[in-house]
């Protein structure tokens, strides 16, 4: 009997697979593109590393990554970055309280005393394929 349980058990965890998970309950990626304006790129960083990052993550963004262009036209320029939300309501939820949060308003302010840092910003919304090593 333990045997036939752990069998069951066993064939249902096998059944459920990453295409088994209904679509509107699949976490939605945003990629960001920014590009950074002349000389700006070292303030965007720092911004990231010491008030948006924390920003984000209080606001339910879930940070799955950054990088940055290693060589060609945009190296030193164009900063790409990653985050997850349990759905596109949340993204949005999320997007609202993070940009009318007072800390951000102020470290948006501070950090562009001398210019904006950001010349251009391009996003991309994305759900993942069934065959997808990230959901």
């Amino acid at each position: 009997m333990k045997l036939m349980t752990a069998a069951i058990v066993l064939a249902g965890l096998c059944a459920t697979t990453a295409s088994a998970v209904p679509q509107d309950k699949q976490r939605f990626f945003e990629m960001r593109e920014y590009y950074a304006n002349p000389g700006k790129m070292d303030a965007l960083h720092k911004r990231f590393k010491d008030h948006t990052n924390k920003l984000f993550t209080k606001h339910g963004m879930e940070l799955v990554g950054y990088w940055v262009v290693a060589s060609g036209e945009q190296a030193g320029q164009k900063l790409v970055f990653v985050l997850a939300y349990p759905s596109k309501e949340a993204r949005e939820k999320s997007w609202d309280a993070f940009q009318k949060d007072a800390d951000w308003v102020k470290a948006k302010a501070d950090s562009e005393k001398d210019g904006p840092l950001v010349a251009k910003a391009v996003q991309t919304f994305m759900t993942p394929t069934d065959y997808s090593p990230i959901k």
